[in-house]
Formats: C-alpha cells, structure tokens, sequence
C-alpha cells in the first residue's frame, strides 16, 4: 500500500494509520433504517464515538442471499420504515456536515439488483458525491463482467470510492488473485461458508484461510461473519488486520430500540456493545511481525 499519496481515500488512510499505530480496525456493520432513517443518523454517530474505525451501512435489500435471518429481519424493518437508496445517500451526505463526526470511513453494503434499478453509474456518481467511501457488493464476482463495468464506472471519481471485493474459504487462488488485483481499502475475508449471524465459536480452519490470503497480497484483511463475541473478535485479531462486527449489532439495536425507544438510553446500549468489541481488539493491538516485503509472517 502506498505510504502517502493525494488520491488516497479515508479507507486507505485510515488502515495506513491503523498500521502505523500496530492497531487493529474494528468495522460495524448496521443495517441503514432500521428501525429508521433518523435513528441511523444517531447510531453513526454514537458508534463512531464508541471507537469504530470504519462503518458499513447495509442498504435494505427483499432478497438478502448473504445475510442471516438477523439482518433479514432488519432489512425487512428498514424496507417497512419507507428507506431507499437515496435516503441512504442523503444520510451519507448529512453526516458528512456533522462538525463531531470524525473523518470515519462510510461503507455501503449492497447487492447489485438495488445498483442497477438505481442506475450504475447513477448510484457510483452520487456515492460519492455523498462521501461513501467504499462499496461492499457480496454478489459481485471479481474478475467477471459485472465488476469490470462497476470498477469502469467508478474510474476517476473524485473523492474516490474504494471497491471491496470478498474472498471466502473455498476461494481458489486465481479468485483471491482476482480479488486482491480490484480490492482498494481493503479486502473482505469471510470468515466461512453460509451467511452472515451470530455463531457460538469460529472455525478452526480460519486461521490458516487468512494465512492463505495474506501469502497471496499485502492489501489489508478484514474478518466477518460469524463474530458475535469479544472473545470471537479477540481471537481474529491476532491474525487479521480488522474484525467485522454485524449481526450483533444489529441485533443489539432492535433489543435495545424494543426496550427502550430511540433515545439517549438506546444509543448508550448500543454503545456499550460496541466499545466490548473494541476493547478486545486492543488486547491485541500489537501487529505481528513484518518479513522484507511487508507482509506478516507467523500468522
């Protein structure tokens, strides 16, 4: 990864500086409009100042093929609570203009039915005209003909906006190869084969998966699926360079807006759940060892 360049995003920065500091990302995934438009607005804002260095916002979809039945079930609220993708955009847009708000990375998670009805080079355009910073797209193939025309449509926006490609265990080296060669602030390692949703313990193949890739680029590895616990989030630490928190967050802010509402009380649970994760990333903060091509070693 270039060490300072003027066309770096706030993603690239923001895992340069993480690297810099031998600290681990944490990224939190929540589901855009759930339970509304205005409560994610809050929740952006209280999660960032909960110590999240990157946010992924999930775009409501009716046909979720990677999501578990936690985010299902919060896409089906948000789709029920009147969100869009123009809504999300306009949310982009509005926190972008919050003088407390860190510089924090904004992701959006989709999948490519909701970018073609919106437009393709549309959705790109006004992306990041909004300040999203990168795109998640589980359905995107790497190396085939959709990501080449989304790659083509994102070429030269100013700010730039990253594409994150997702590598899984049953990846082939030509995939992760491919992946790695569109991949821009960093690549989604998904940490194993089925959908998103709180798991009772990992796989115990995962580490050697991250090890797989790392052996194939140097760009930075984020973990997800699966990692419901700070224990789950402390042990992918040791190996990769953040941890994906979704589901259980997601489902922290239905328990919590169930309970409680939509206030203060809400946004202070939801941020409890958040500095756990974030607490236990910093018990591992220490990056492991560099060999001469930059690249970890022992992992």
């Amino acid at each position: 990864m270039s060490e300072n360049t003027a066309t770096d995003s706030r993603l690239q920065r923001r895992f340069r500086e993480l690297r810099a500091q031998n600290k681990k990302g944490l990224i939190i995934y929540i589901c855009a409009g759930d339970p509304d438009i205005h409560t994610t607005f809050n929740l952006v804002k209280e999660i960032s100042r909960a110590g999240a260095d990157v946010i992924e916002l999930g775009i409501p979809f009716s046909d979720p093929l990677a999501d578990g039945p936690v985010i299902q079930a919060a896409s089906t609220r948000a789709l029920a609570s009147g969100t869009n993708v123009g809504k999300i955009l306009s949310l982009v847009d509005s926190l972008r203009y919050e003088e407390d708000l860190p510089e924090i990375p904004l992701v959006l998670m989709t999948y490519l039915n909701p970018i073609y009805r919106y437009g393709l080079a549309e959705f790109v355009r006004d992306a990041a005209a909004a300040g999203v910073d990168g795109l998640i797209v589980p359905d995107l193939p790497a190396g085939e003909e959709e990501s080449t025309a989304l790659i083509n449509a994102m070429a030269g926006l100013r700010p730039s906006v990253d594409l994150i490609p997702l590598v899984a265990p049953t990846s082939t080296e030509e995939r992760i190869r491919a992946a790695a060669a569109i991949a821009q602030g960093f690549i989604y390692c998904v940490s194993l084969t089925g959908v998103t949703g709180t798991r009772d313990s990992l796989s115990a193949e995962l580490e050697g998966f991250i090890g797989r890739v790392r052996s194939l680029t140097d760009k930075p590895l984020a973990v997800g699926f699966g990692i419901s616990r700070p224990e789950h989030a402390r042990r992918v630490a040791r190996y990769a360079d953040a941890v994906i928190i979704g589901s259980a967050v997601v489902k922290a802010i239905h328990e919590a807006t169930m309970s409680m509402g939509t206030g203060p009380d809400a946004l202070a649970s939801v941020r409890a759940v958040v500095e756990g994760f974030k607490n236990a990333i910093a018990a591992f903060g220490q990056s492991p060892p560099q060999n001469s091509r930059g690249l970890s070693r022992n992992r």
